[in-house]
């Protein structure tokens, strides 16, 4: 491949909302609530269809990661490096995004569980709303070797282990930006490989598979090599066709391979090649329905979960009442979906979006008469929102 499609001298494509790096955002969170939905019909998904749907889930959270270190770094990594926003305002930030709907929706959680059982309707699996396992993740520590985090809104187990990324990252950007975008790519590869090995040889898991409890231990490398991707695409010019074309032929090769079996490593590869495209693929035309669409990504991930337990506490009862055919149950499954789709941009525009609007402006408030920390107060293109 020549070389002139790569250049350090030319321009670097900024990040902006309305675009494909939107648009993934919002698939993956789509894909993500299929992944999560796709037991609770008739039959799984996974059986009559195609295994992609169980496997599919820990590489939609793969990429879920390497997206948040991805776009964190292009969005704040020179405000932190140049002094601009201190590491403990970063943070700060960062955790007022996700903690206000994380609470919402686990003590949202905790009133369903109790009223059901004032109600005298039992959930078909106990065991995923037991006691002792609420407090860690309520307080978001699950993925620290903690005991608890097991079952109710049990996906913020990686938004527990980015509490810990996010602590990192001003850290982290210090050595990473003296180095070359080349040699900070290989940086992230290499930490990455080496931090699998290791997984597999001290825990006998691979780092992808980490048990939730250490999660931390799993998501860190990822977020790591979202990162030294994102300073590559801030220092190396990609002509954009071929940018566009990677991008492309990386999503239909990723999908065709996992189809087939699980190869995490080449589907990996095939993530960051993605995630670079979309990053250098200039945004001519924003779309303003991505951009919302993008938006809300958060939202449909902090809320299937509940929405899957409350949708399908009723639909089993009504199923096993009823004699539902299948069909019927299907169509209930499907409606589902929707809903908790539905539900994402309701909680959103209602909820979550005046509620950081006013954290928004708490910050600005702090920020003073400095027009540049009044700039990195403002609002923040990430799959946190």
């Amino acid at each position: 491949m020549p070389w002139t499609l790569f250049s350090t001298r030319n321009e670097t494509v900024q990040i902006a909302r309305g675009g494909w790096l939107d648009a993934l955002r919002f698939i993956v969170a789509f894909l993500i609530i299929l992944h999560h939905f796709q037991a609770a019909g008739p039959a799984p998904l996974a059986e009559i269809v195609n295994p992609i749907f169980e496997r599919g889930g820990f590489l939609l959270t793969n990429f879920f990661l390497i997206d948040s270190g991805y776009v964190l770094m292009r969005v704040y990594g020179a405000a932190v490096e140049k002094g601009r926003m201190s590491p403990g305002d970063f943070f700060l930030k960062r955790f007022l995004r996700v903690i206000p709907a994380h609470l919402m929706m686990g003590l949202a959680l905790v009133a369903l569980v109790l009223f059901s059982a004032a109600a005298g309707v039992a959930p078909r699996n106990p065991e995923w709303f037991a006691w002792d396992q609420l407090p860690a993740q309520l307080l978001l520590v699950q993925s620290f070797g903690v005991h608890g985090g097991l079952g109710w809104n049990a996906p913020t187990w990686s938004i527990s282990a980015l509490i810990g990324c996010y602590l990192a990252f001003p850290w982290i950007i210090r050595g990473l930006m003296r180095l070359g975008p080349w040699s900070a790519l290989a940086l992230g590869v290499g930490v990455y490989l080496a931090a699998n090995q290791l997984c597999w040889r001290l825990l006998d898991f691979p780092v992808y598979q980490m048990p939730m409890r250490y999660g931390f231990i799993r998501a860190l490398p990822l977020f790591f090599l979202g990162m030294t991707l994102a300073w590559f695409a801030q220092k190396v010019w990609i002509a954009p066709r071929l940018a566009g074309w990677a991008g492309m032929l990386a999503a239909v090769g990723f999908f065709a391979l996992e189809l087939h079996d699980k190869h995490a490593l080449a589907a990996l590869a095939l993530i960051c090649i993605i995630i670079l495209a979309a990053g250098a693929t200039p945004v001519r035309k924003p779309s303003k329905l991505v951009e919302t669409a993008a938006m809300v990504s958060f939202s449909m991930f902090i809320t299937n979960e509940v929405v899957r337990i409350a949708w399908f506490g009723v639909v089993n009862v009504m199923a096993a009442k009823l004699a539902l055919p299948a069909l019927v149950q299907w169509g209930l499954w499907g409606l589902g979906v929707l809903a908790a789709v539905a539900f994402a941009f309701a909680f959103h525009f209602a909820i979550d979006d005046p509620i950081q609007s006013r954290i928004r402006r708490w910050f600005r408030s702090r920020a003073g008469g400095c027009p540049a920390a009044r700039a990195e107060a403002g609002p923040v293109v990430s799959l946190e929102g």
